[in-house]
């Protein structure tokens, strides 16, 4: 196609790309906007579908991020009825930012980590994680000494959950 540039001898201003004896091809106003609007549904359509096709997992699945969330838990629950052993505090804190950071690179809003870590059904299955883990290591509620044996082998074995603790 050739498009020839000629000036406009009847006052009209030239459009780029047309001459004053070309009419515009595509023929109606219509038709450009009917295009364009399939232009844009076309490009949304292709950037949904491997956004459709990389859906993130829920957080709860993450097993990087949950599983230290279950850590922090539980040694603060020690924490909270041995009175011979501290929660690491800072360092629990210093972890949580990380996570946050690392849930963020995997893709998750801040808004989605907020939901997760406030959600009632996700500390009600923590809270029922944990308890079944302190029932297995022979912690009851009604001996407080139960959580301070247990925290003393956490710490002494330097678990996942002994590093978030420390003997007064």
């Amino acid at each position: 196609m050739s498009v020839s540039l000629t000036y406009p001898t009847s006052g009209q201003p030239l459009l780029l790309h047309s001459s004053a004896e070309q009419p515009r091809l595509g023929g109606s106003k219509t038709k450009g906007y009917v295009m364009s609007v399939l232009k844009i549904v076309a490009l949304s359509a292709a950037m949904v579908v491997p956004a459709a096709a990389e859906a993130k997992p829920p957080l709860r699945d993450v097993s990087e991020i949950d599983d230290e969330l279950y850590y922090i838990a539980v040694a603060n629950e020690i924490s909270e009825y041995c009175p011979t052993i501290s929660g690491r505090r800072l360092k629990a804190i210093s972890v949580l930012w990380s996570l946050r950071s690392k849930a963020n690179q995997l893709g998750y809003s801040d808004s989605e980590i907020r939901s997760y870590v406030e959600s009632d059904a996700e500390k009600d299955r923590m809270r029922a994680k944990g308890e079944a883990y302190l029932a297995d290591n022979g912690v009851t509620y009604e001996k407080p000494n139960s959580f301070c044996a247990l925290g003393q082998k956490e710490i002494q074995r330097n678990s996942a959950i002994g590093v978030y603790l420390k003997a007064k």
